[in-house]
């Protein structure tokens, strides 16, 4: 991918490869972290949904499970939607500034 930001000229290539860079990097790991602390915390709120005695209690923390399995699946959604857009965002950049750069020449 970074292979592409340098073949063309293109002007924005020394600010824009430390933060691909860095994205890249970051990608692979955060999947890895909200995965684990989703399942922990999934399981720490089955755990407490399990020992709540009171009709109160129970639904409170079903309620919790529910928001907190949505919220880390979106999270989840989300990274994997900027792991699939890099790429995009990347190329689109490069054809940008690559047609900036031939009608800026004209």
């Amino acid at each position: 991918m970074n292979a592409l930001l340098f073949l063309t000229n293109n002007p924005f290539a020394k600010v824009i490869s430390p933060i691909v860079d860095l994205l890249d990097m970051v990608v692979n790991p955060a999947l890895l972290l909200v995965g684990a602390l989703g399942a922990i915390y999934c399981i720490l709120l089955g755990v407490k949904l399990a020992k709540a005695e009171e009709p109160q209690e129970r639904d409170k923390a079903k309620n919790s499970l529910k928001n907190a399995i949505i919220g880390f699946v979106l999270i989840f959604v989300l990274i994997l939607a900027l792991r699939i857009a890099l790429p995009a965002m990347s190329s689109w950049l490069n054809e940008a500034t690559k047609a900036a750069t031939s009608t800026a020449a004209k």
